[in-house]
């Protein structure tokens, strides 16, 4: 393949990774997404428990020795720390812990490359509002795309991949 990064539109696109290209169409890269993100996600669960438990326990102490003046920093940390979580962990990772350890990958779908953390607060934040407004319903819009992809993917920009063997990139 050529050296460029993108050598046609966005659905033919040619990504360059570590100076290798691979394309974007190959199917592989999609193989068992869908049921690789719902256990990466449910790992991801178990981790902010862990994490919400702990910051939990940090903040109500913090509110007591405020005598309760600080105890919405409670609610506050404990609202926002998933956003947080998976923001910070696409942004700086391209994959939440939990993905990362099923080999999956976050990559912006134009060239390959890593979310930025604007992209990864939008797709994060969409994600929480998507779910939260449909009930989940609106996860069964990846079977019905070649990519897999869902809505909050769609309007990121971004695409979730399996991460190939590096004698495959």
């Amino acid at each position: 393949m050529s050296g460029t990064s993108l050598t046609l539109s966005t659905q033919d696109a040619t990504w360059n990774r570590d100076g290798q290209d691979f394309n974007a169409r190959d199917p592989r890269l999609y193989e068992s997404v869908v049921l690789l993100r719902v256990l990466g996600y449910f790992m991801d669960v178990v981790f902010l428990a862990i994490l919400t438990g702990l910051v939990g326990l940090v903040l109500w102490i913090i509110g007591i020795l405020s005598l309760g003046l600080l105890m919405p920093l409670v609610a506050v940390g404990v609202a926002i720390l998933p956003i947080a979580y998976h923001t910070l962990t696409i942004g700086a990772y391209g994959a939440t812990p939990g993905m990362r350890l099923l080999g999956l990958e976050v990559r912006n779908i134009e060239d390959g490359s890593s979310p930025d953390y604007i992209q990864a607060f939008v797709m994060t934040a969409l994600f929480y509002l998507s779910i939260g407004v449909t009930s989940w319903i609106i996860l069964i819009v990846a079977f019905f795309n070649p990519r897999r992809r869902l809505m909050h993917d769609f309007f990121s920009s971004l695409v979730v991949v399996r991460r190939p063997p590096p004698e495959e990139i």
